[in-house]
């Protein structure tokens, strides 16, 4: 079978196209047709009907890159032997301990915004956060919950004393009167 030589079309081809020569794609199917083109002005029509064309830029594939850093976000990858920093470094816990603050700061805000704490339990809430006595949020609010029903707990059982003393006093009042009542009219039956 006869093989056309297209070396001269392949060069123009370059040439027009302003790249090499292993960039240029030719139609293996149409090589009689460029066979005949011989000048730059045919070469040039050739590429505008699409049987000659600059082959795309050839570059690393990122498909491997992107399963790698999907399979790093899932936590692999990151053993002992891929660590260069100390835990320190990697992570410092200065950088742990603000988060954590502007957490529990940012709850103790928002609570006393809502009125879900007063300003008194704010502030001694604020101190303990400072002092290391939250781990996390979720202690925090479990913490808040609980005090809040202790104090609740603390104002029922003292409204009910003082209820309690309010009716004793009355009673205590009533029990006077009477006796004092009693005593008058003990007194004035004597001096009649």
């Amino acid at each position: 079978m006869f093989r056309a030589n297209l070396t001269t079309q392949k060069r123009l081809a370059a040439s027009v196209l302003k790249c090499g020569e292993r960039k240029v794609w030719l139609d293996p199917n149409e090589v009689t047709e460029i066979a005949q083109a011989n000048s730059r002005q045919n070469i040039r029509k050739l590429i505008k009907s699409g049987l000659v064309f600059k082959k795309p830029q050839a570059a690393a594939s990122r498909f491997r890159a992107r399963e790698h850093t999907a399979a790093k976000r899932l936590g692999r990858h990151g053993g002992h032997g891929r660590r260069k920093g100390t835990a320190e470094a990697r992570m410092p816990t200065s950088v742990l301990w603000m988060r954590r603050m502007r957490v529990l700061r940012s709850l103790l805000r928002k609570y006393r915004e809502q009125g879900k704490i007063d300003r008194h339990m704010y502030h001694e809430l604020y101190l303990k956060s400072k002092g290391n006595v939250f781990k996390n949020k979720r202690v925090l609010m479990e913490y808040i919950h609980k005090a809040k029903t202790e104090q609740a707990r603390v104002k029922l059982l003292n409204d009910q004393a003082e209820a309690q003393r309010q009716r004793n006093k009355a009673a205590r009042e009533r029990r006077n009167q009477r006796v004092a009542a009693k005593r008058e009219a003990i007194i004035s039956g004597d001096q009649e």
